[in-house]
């Protein structure tokens, strides 16, 4: 017997599979506890702006909200619809929804670029919704 033969067999025999399916259950879980925060923070976010909450969750109704806190034009969803565009409105965007809220343009960058640790920051924290003229 070679050591493919021998690599073959080992291989054949199996004893990993349950392994590799607990990590990949605990990852599961553990990626869907942060999906359901990350969730809840938009929710409270929205729900703080005066917006319906359940909005979070529905994709293009999300971003139009968005551009209503921000205090943009609807027409602007449409440019998140455009290549490389959509990254630049989208900075602009979450600038602006962090101002409304009185958080700076860092924390507006936050949203931008990680929104699953700043949304729920946004929605569970102390700010409050505020709209600059």
């Amino acid at each position: 017997m070679n050591q493919l033969d021998h690599a073959f067999l080992l291989a054949q025999e199996g004893g990993g599979g349950a392994g590799a399916a607990a990590v990949g259950a605990i990852f599961m879980i553990i990626w869907l506890a942060v999906v359901v925060f990350v969730i809840a923070g938009m929710w409270l976010t929205f729900t703080k702006a005066g917006k319906p909450g359940w909005g979070a969750i529905v994709p293009i109704y999300n971003m139009i909200l968005l551009l209503e806190i921000a205090g943009k034009p609807i027409w602007w969803v449409i440019l998140f619809l455009i290549p490389f565009v959509n990254f630049v409105i989208l900075i602009i965007v979450c600038i602006d929804v962090a101002k409304n809220f009185g958080q700076g343009a860092g924390f507006g960058l936050g949203l931008a670029f990680l929104g699953f640790i700043f949304y729920p920051i946004l929605g569970f924290g102390s700010a409050q919704y505020k709209p600059v003229a």
